[in-house]
């Protein structure tokens, strides 16, 4: 049944990805540097996305100016829309509850993989470019992600006991 309070908790874990795709995670930031300090953001989308500002007045990099570059940020993309992906799916597993709560546990992990990666990048981040990093707000969505995947998966662990324990009567 599609009207099961763990729909609802998958569905809000389907929005919670697509939104987390386009919002930035991290903030990057260097020393000021002769009146030019570079800031950078972290999406998922968008990769690492630089902004330079001359005495708070934002301009675009010119030739004297290395660009900012992180590789393969391919990572949060991938991690992200497998586990909207796997959320969308999972909804309409309903009549497989066993599968349906094995593929919770794998979203699970996949949410906490999602701060594995981060901590990559972040890694990378301070031995190639040699920025401070700052957490944005959006980062604690995985997290939100995965309480709602623990939560379904009691809710489907429940109805599965319900359907047996109601089995057993007949």
């Amino acid at each position: 049944m599609l009207q099961r309070i763990q729909t609802l908790y998958l569905l809000l874990i389907v929005i919670a990805a697509v939104v987390l795709l386009w919002q930035p995670v991290l903030s990057f930031a260097s020393a000021e540097d002769a009146g030019v300090q570079r800031y950078a953001m972290l999406s998922a989308i968008h990769g690492l996305q630089e902004q330079a500002l001359v005495d708070g007045a934002e301009f675009t990099p010119d030739s004297d100016m290395q660009p900012l570059t992180l590789n393969g940020t391919w990572g949060l993309l991938v991690t992200t829309v497998l586990i909207a992906l796997l959320a969308l799916v999972d909804i309409f597993l309903y009549t497989k509850r066993i599968l349906q709560a094995r593929l919770n546990i794998f979203l699970a992990c996949l949410c906490v993989g999602y701060y594995g990666i981060l901590f990559m990048y972040v890694w990378f981040a301070k031995m190639n470019l040699g920025m401070d990093w700052h957490v944005m707000p959006w980062a604690a969505v995985p997290l939100v992600c995965f309480v709602l995947t623990l939560m379904a998966t009691r809710a489907i662990l429940k109805d599965e006991a319900l359907v047996r324990a109601a089995d057993r009567i007949r």
